[in-house]
């Protein structure tokens, strides 16, 4: 059989023998392991740097062991370090344990992806994972003798490379039958067959997806029992037909992540779990999902009236304090389209009919138009109407964040108590911290609503009808009769305290808010920062438009920062970064955090840093110099929302320069690892 490595058909190999490690002792944890496994491959001119590869597999790790039943480990990942998608395999002794429930694992696969890696790498990697549920293939790894015949065990797993024909389309060769078509095998003595559906994921979407969906689909082969598995993840979907749907008698969710389309599988028993229980307990899985369809009171969960990202979190194990981040990161990302539309209209508003608009706009919009215009003339009817229409999306401000919180956690059937919740809290003048008391509450109801046990003939009016009720008078009772005035003081008490704030508190707050802001560029810090200003708008007080100009501000320091840096000194950057460093200067200009996210990435320990240094200037002379701003978005292209444009651009340059000059010291000190690992690749090789 030919070396994978020798087939130029198939293009970069995905494993050689200098990725193969036999019967070695590459340490007593895994992390030495990953870390060895992470050298050979980038030694090997599969990635660009050993510690960004190890880092992002040991992630991995950290959301989930990878170690299996067998004496088995497939360390995985996605990472922009990995050049070429490859496969590095070590045979270890002594062994090393990588969480698996029977022991330490001897069998160790790096499979390693680039961050983009095309669907055809993704089926490769994919089709070894699969090939590791049969014992035959782990065994043959154990009696191999050379590298080369790992190499050939691995080809042999692997599908065929494309016909050459280009109108051809590449076919996997049928190493066992498709998870998702998979025929049942003959059904015990006694009992009748039952049709299971399953939908497979985890995070990566590389290994642990198609173990569970082959180690599910072989269980109920021996069970007797039709198994049709959906599997999510890298190298593309396989949707269950609507019919097998229908059809099923059970669901299985072997997840570890939210699943796409759970709506489908409304009225269904369901039984969910991490991916890895799949993998480790098929048969116990068939057999409970076999129990659920014949009581369905015993199912887990119903789909369609349980949640899918916080109950997926659940069975991955994930901490509460992570859940909980996940369940307001969701309400503050789908607020934030309210914030940025209104904020603007409202700014757009000011700008054309002055800011004495406010208080007469909404009866110049109904008392006029464009043929009988108010006094003021066309300005001011127009500037009027962008104010209302500004106003009116603003308002969704609070019932979106309530809304899509209580949908976080418990799907579709939390939004109508969410955004009820929402309401009730702008009402009794709760605000945004009613949104968010009130939307956790609302999701709560729905998925403690949605658990209670009905017949079969009520389940399809359980998510559009009855935990919507039941919910929404729950959380809206607690709101009027309980919560509401609680709420309401603590939102008055900080709304004082921010116009309390003068000299150097406020001076404090700004430097916090631009640390805040520059610390994940993009993730929960950030988001916090930024959810703490946009609500601030809502109550329309000078305070509160002062930490809007310092969040906004600070939030365009990363990426102008990192233009600058890698336009006076470019050989400190790679050639991707510099033209990263290009776009950044109109991502930063629009206040675009994420456009320093590359620089952050290929080098955390220096770049943010840096940067939460010149985030912190900028917010503190932003709120020293009383910047005022009205819209919650738009960087430079929004001018006309300010006041006190100078010392706007002022602290924006001072943050902009000192977080350019400490990242560009910073990378002088020491030659950044990702420049010198990559570095040997631009040298001219003699003939």
């Amino acid at each position: 059989m030919p070396d994978i490595a020798s087939r130029p058909d198939r293009g970069p190999a995905i494993i050689a023998a200098d990725l193969i490690t036999l019967d070695a002792d590459l340490g007593t944890d895994k992390a030495a392991v990953i870390t060895a496994l992470s050298e050979r491959l980038t030694a090997a001119g599969r990635a660009s740097d050993a510690e960004a590869l190890a880092a992002a597999a040991l992630a991995r790790e950290d959301k989930s062991a990878t170690g299996l039943p067998g004496g088995l480990a497939i360390p995985h990942c996605r990472s922009e370090a990995v050049t070429a998608a490859s496969l590095g395999f070590a045979r270890l002794s002594p062994k090393v344990d990588f969480g698996a429930p029977d022991g330490p694992a001897d069998l160790v696969f790096l499979i390693a992806a680039p961050e983009g890696a095309g669907a055809e790498h993704m089926k490769l990697l994919s089709s070894l994972a699969r090939a590791l549920v049969r014992p035959e293939f782990v065994s043959s790894l154990r009696a191999a003798a050379t590298e080369t015949d790992v190499i050939a065990l691995v080809e042999g797993v692997l599908p065929p490379p494309p016909e050459p024909s280009p109108e051809s389309q590449p076919q996997p060769r049928p190493e066992s039958p498709p998870a998702s078509t998979a025929p049942a095998g003959t059904p015990a003595a006694g009992t009748t067959e039952r049709t299971i559906v399953a939908v497979t994921a985890c995070p990566t979407g590389i290994a642990h997806t198609y173990m569970a969906a082959d180690a599910l689909t072989a269980a109920g082969e021996r069970a007797g029992v039709t198994v049709r598995v959906e599997t999510q993840g890298s190298s593309g979907s396989t949707p269950l037909p609507p019919a097998a749907i229908a059809a099923a008698d059970a669901v299985i969710f072997a997840t570890d992540v939210g699943v796409k389309d759970r709506e489908r599988f409304a009225g269904k028993p369901v039984v969910a779990s991490g991916v890895k229980r799949a993998i480790n307990e098929p048969d116990t899985m068939i057999a409970e999902a076999v129990r659920a369809a014949a009581d369905p009171s015993t199912a887990t969960v119903e789909a369609g009236t349980a949640p899918t990202e916080s109950d997926e979190a659940a069975a991955a194990e994930l901490g509460w304090g992570t859940r909980i981040r996940q369940i307001l990161l969701t309400g503050v990302s789908y607020m934030i389209p309210f914030v940025a539309a209104g904020g603007l209209l409202i700014a757009l508003g000011f700008l054309l009919g002055g800011y004495d608009i406010s208080d007469s706009a909404a009866d110049i919009v109904v008392d006029n138009t464009l043929w009988n215009l108010p006094a003021g003339g066309l300005g001011t009817y127009l500037g009027a109407v962008l104010f209302q229409l500004g106003s009116l999306a603003f308002s969704f401000l609070v019932p979106a964040l309530a809304g899509y919180i209580a949908f976080a956690i418990a799907d579709r059937p939390g939004l109508a108590p969410g955004f009820t919740a929402g309401a009730v809290a702008v009402f009794v003048g709760a605000g945004f911290i009613g949104g968010l008391v009130g939307g956790i509450i609302a999701g709560f109801a729905a998925l403690w609503v949605g658990r209670i046990p009905l017949p079969v003939w009520a389940r399809g009016l359980k998510p559009v009808v009855i935990i919507p009720l039941l919910a929404t008078l729950i959380v809206g009772a607690l709101m009027f009769l309980v919560l509401g005035r609680p709420l309401a003081a603590i939102t008055t008490g900080l709304t004082d305290w921010l116009n309390s704030l003068s000299g150097g508190s406020a001076v404090i707050l700004g430097m916090i808010l631009g640390l805040m802001m520059c610390f994940d560029l993009g993730g929960p810090v950030n988001k916090a920062a930024y959810a703490f200003a946009v609500a601030g708008l809502a109550v329309d007080n000078h305070a509160s438009l002062q930490i809007m100009a310092a969040v906004m501000a600070a939030g365009m320091v990363p990426p102008l920062a990192m233009a600058l840096s890698s336009t006076l000194r470019p050989t400190l950057y790679s050639p991707a970064e510099r033209e990263n460093g290009k776009a950044a200067w109109l991502l930063g200009a629009s206040f675009i955090s994420e456009g320093a996210i590359p620089f952050a990435a290929a080098d955390p320990f220096r770049v943010i840093p840096s940067m939460m240094i010149g985030g912190a200037v900028t917010g503190a002379i932003v709120m020293a110099t009383d910047v005022t701003l009205t819209a919650p978005h738009g960087g430079v292209f929004v001018i006309f929302a300010m006041d006190r444009v100078l010392w706007f651009f002022v602290a924006l340059a001072a943050g902009t320069v000192i977080g350019a000059l400490c990242v560009t010291l910073a990378k002088e000190v020491k030659r950044p690892a990702h420049l010198t690992a990559t570095a040997p690749a631009a040298r001219p090789v003699a003939a």
